[in-house]
């Protein structure tokens, strides 16, 4: 089977996070996505994060009625910062090698992946789809990066949008619909005391104003 990781701080959690995986598990094949919510993220220490809790409940009860995408708790319930080589490695160890895993990313995330903890190791470990939203202008420019701040080796194959690799994992592009919904806006008018029907699922909507989130 193959099944996707999506993390993030999903803080909150909301509509345009649900059409994009939506989207790439029908584009990439995917049999199931596990949504990750991180603990206390190391890229992203000063945000104004609601309770880890709280966020893994958002993403949660907005996952009720879609078959196929999981909410897992891995980093919750690990001590101290959360970092993706241990959690690839936590998903693989648990689900054999019968499963075979996908980390999904945003173009932001992957355009920082330079910075990450044994980012060496987590392109010998998964395959990564990028979820591209119009960062680059072509894949030269993504062929360029990855020259230059992942490993040299890299083939690219226009057919299937997919850079391969001698002795690392593919690397895959996704290109996702542009949404114009983000975790920023809705905090934002959250605090200014604006409507965020229809930016989030209405269970969230809940949570948020009965835990008075974000404010």
């Amino acid at each position: 089977m193959n099944a996707g990781l999506f993390g993030g701080t999903f803080n909150p959690f909301h509509n345009g996070h649900i059409s994009i995986i939506q989207h790439v598990k029908k584009k990439c094949g995917l049999g199931k996505i596990f949504l990750i919510p991180s603990a206390t993220p190391p890229h992203k220490p000063h945000i104004n994060l609601a309770p880890a809790k709280d966020r893994f409940e958002m993403v949660k009860v907005s996952l009720k009625n879609h078959k196929n995408f999981l909410v897992s708790d891995k980093e919750l319930i690990r001590k101290g910062p959360s970092f993706t080589i241990d959690t690839i490695n936590e998903f693989k160890k648990e689900y054999g090698e019968q499963t075979h895993f996908f980390l999904l990313m945003g173009s932001d995330a992957f355009l920082d992946i330079k910075t990450w903890k044994h980012k060496d190791q987590i392109f010998e470990a998964v395959r990564i789809i990028i979820m591209l939203r119009g960062h680059w202008e072509n894949n030269n420019a993504i062929a360029s990066f990855i020259d230059e701040n992942i490993s040299k080796g890299y083939i690219f194959n226009g057919q299937n949008n997919t850079f391969s690799h001698k002795k690392k994992q593919k690397i895959i592009i996704c290109k996702v619909p542009k949404i114009d919904i983000s975790s920023t806006m809705i905090r934002a008018r959250i605090k200014n005391n604006e409507s965020i029907k229809d930016l989030v699922p209405e269970n969230v909507e809940k949570i948020i104003r009965t835990k008075e989130l974000y404010k």
